[in-house]
């Protein structure tokens, strides 16, 4: 039935649509985007709820556009987000990757893509975002608890992935990227088109990738190869009162589980064990125009699939070892307040009913039904020298678990913000705020062996809600040749849930349970970026980031990433040949870490170079972007500390030189 809405939905805002046949009648802007080539512009972010301008914002946001992570010659998606400050990524292998937000992952991480929450059983670190970076524009980082905007489990932080924009105001292009990766003998293909008329857009974009097990300095880390295959498609309608979007995606990816080195070989097929992960998203998104107001509203549906065949398994068995489905369907509504004075107000409604249901012989988490319900409210109050912004929030969960009682959560929480201008050249935020997490399934109900872990794992089905308060300062400054950071955070988890071993052992497996103390988390990022002048062409940047977990008792929480200084040297030039040319060097020190948890082993420093060269030629009047960029030049041996093969004593990848190129017409 909740399907029949869902649908229902988006062809009614489609109906409404058609109804006002009146087009914008906007014009190209040529001489501007290309001046956005050579000046810094100040970006509109998307993911808070009153779009401002990155400097207007009185919550601080980060933003990466797609160009950047081809700059850096990326494999995934995950491996990108890393750039972000403050974010890494736990990984296992090179194709599963999840994102690490100031020591904090898994469901304490929302995600949201289309407009709507990804969903795809994420309490796991086995497999990966189920994203693919093809057909992505850009990625927004809310660094702390943003439960107030998008519902609970945002205590880490919120990640907003913006689909690839639709063609400009009747205008349509078509483009295709390739890139080669040379340690993994890897390919990645990307076509896609699209076009707009004075109401209507369309976009459709696939892709495909392939990869074979990852090289280090003396082996090949056998089955970490994947295979990803990505399809998208986009329609949409807008007037002077509507504008709707309709995006449906269609994710596949072969991954394989890595366990011990074997047969060397550069096969990009998986073999046992491995995953198979589809993830289906359909969203309808639209803005509703009144005089003085604004009404949005967005529906979603989510279908994860998540297939495991396991190590001992023949190829005549039927079906996978592990089978799990996971449908999710959330809606998001939002009514934008005609602005009074100084004051602009929000209120809106979010909520999901999701449904997880298995049918293989293995059974990770139970069948279950989980239903989410919340309403808030946020106000903006702007001064002369400073804003203000305010907000409430009530959420409600029940969950309904097959051979377990229900459960109910509830909660209440606030937040606080200010921005204020100094001397024109400085920004000072201040944002104080709550959230609250459900203990997920696993978490609830688990009591086997988890293998992509190799634990046996038991969870407690009386285990209480995550409750937390974060304090985030940051300031800001900025002149025309000199960009400087500092932000800084304390993170305060009642009832904060982890894995504690018991010393036991079933079926050769460690026993971890799932326990709860209170937990406390802080550090924080500087940033520095010098562009001198005359020499408005080079940048030279510098950042810091660190963070610390520690549980009420002063013992270390598990999993904290290690401390990192980055160091960037980028010039941008022209020359007669080559149109917006770059060349980069970066150097990365990740240090050792030394505070672990009593279950963890301790991980080495290591240095990690990178260098990348791009520009643009003129083809048939048409713009055709080069890169070379090669990661890990030195071919550095090591093991970074949130790889889950550092058990298992296997490095990370080594050199990779990745050729590639995209071209639009």
């Amino acid at each position: 039935m909740k399907i029949n809405v869902f649908f229902v939905l988006t062809f009614y805002s489609f109906l409404l649509s058609s109804q006002d046949n009146s087009g914008i009648n906007s014009q190209k802007k040529d001489s501007i985007s290309k001046i956005e080539r050579v000046i810094e512009m100040d970006e509109i972010i998307i993911s808070v709820p009153f779009h401002k301008l990155q400097s207007e914002n009185v919550m601080k946001v980060d933003k990466l556009n797609f160009e950047d992570f081809q700059k850096e010659g990326l494999i995934t998606l995950s491996e990108g987000i890393s750039n972000f400050e403050g974010v890494q990524q736990m990984t296992t292998g090179l194709g599963i990757g999840k994102p690490v937000i100031r020591g904090l992952t898994g469901n304490r991480v929302l995600m949201y893509t289309q407009g709507v929450r990804l969903e795809n059983q994420q309490f796991g670190s086995e497999h990966g975002l189920g994203l693919s970076n093809s057909g992505i524009e850009s990625v927004e980082l809310i660094k702390g608890p943003a439960s107030l905007l998008y519902g609970s489990d945002a205590m880490g932080g919120i990640l907003y992935f913006n689909p690839e924009k639709f063609a400009d105001f009747k205008n349509s292009q078509t483009s295709i990227n390739f890139q080669f990766f040379s340690n993994t003998i890897g390919l990645s293909n990307s076509f896609g088109t699209k076009f707009s008329t004075e109401t209507f857009k369309f976009l459709i974009r696939g892709s495909k990738v392939s990869h074979a097990d990852y090289k280090t300095q003396k082996y090949r880390v056998t089955n970490t190869r994947f295979e990803e295959k990505d399809f998208k498609f986009g329609i949409g309608y807008q007037n002077e009162k509507i504008n709707t979007e309709f995006r449906y995606n269609y994710n596949n990816s072969v991954v394989g589980i890595p366990q011990a080195i074997l047969d060397q070989t550069k096969s990009k097929t998986p073999v046992n064990p491995y995953q198979s992960i589809s993830n289906q998203i359909t969203s309808i998104k639209s803005t509703f125009i009144f005089d003085n107001s604004i009404l949005d509203y967005t529906v979603g549906h989510s279908f994860n699939n998540r297939k495991e065949f396991g190590e001992h398994q023949e190829e005549h068995e039927a079906g996978p070892a592990l089978n799990m489905k996971l449908q999710t369907t959330t809606y998001d509504i939002k009514y934008h307040f005609p602005e009074f004075e100084k004051f602009e107000t929000i209120i809106g409604s979010q909520g999901m009913n999701q449904k997880n249901s298995n049918s293989g012989e293995e059974i990770l988490i139970p069948n279950a039904l989980t239903n989410d319900f919340g309403i808030f409210t946020v106000s903006d109050v702007h001064f002369n020298s400073f804003d203000l912004q305010l907000g409430l929030r009530f959420d409600s969960r029940k969950i309904e678990i097959k051979d377990f009682s229900d459960r109910n959560f509830s909660s209440y929480n606030m937040s606080f913000g200010l921005k204020k201008s100094i001397f024109q050249q400085a920004i000072f935020r201040i944002n104080i705020a709550t959230g609250f997490r459900s203990p997920n399934l696993a978490e609830l109900t688990s009591n086997g062996v988890h293998h992509g872990t190799y634990r046996f794992e038991i969870g407690d089905v009386n285990l209480n809600k995550e409750q937390n308060f974060q304090a985030d300062i940051s300031i800001e400054f900025k002149t025309s040749h000199v960009d400087f950071s500092v932000n800084g955070f304390y993170n305060s988890i009642n009832n904060y849930i982890y894995l504690s071993p018991t010393g036991d052992n079933i079926n050769n497996f460690p026993v971890f349970e799932h326990l709860q103390n209170n937990a406390n988390l802080y550090g924080g990022e500087v940033s520095l970026d010098i562009h001198p002048h005359p020499l408005d062409w080079l940048h030279l940047e510098t950042s810091f980031e660190s963070v610390t977990g520690k549980l009420v008792d002063d013992t270390n929480l598990p999993l904290i990433p290690a401390n990192i200084l980055k160091q960037i040297i980028r010039v941008n030039f022209e020359n007669s040949f080559l149109i917006n040319q770059y060349l980069q060097f970066k150097y990365q020190s990740i240090f050792s870490q030394n505070k672990v948890s009593f279950f963890e082993s301790k991980s080495k420093k290591y240095n990690l170079l990178s260098a990348g060269v791009g520009g643009e030629i003129m083809l048939f009047e048409n713009s055709l972007q080069i890169s070379i960029t090669g990661t890990n030049l030195t071919n550095e041996k090591y093991i970074d500390h949130l790889s889950s093969l550092k058990n298992n004593n296997l490095s990370n990848i080594g050199r990779n030189i990745i050729f590639g190129i995209n071209y639009a017409f």
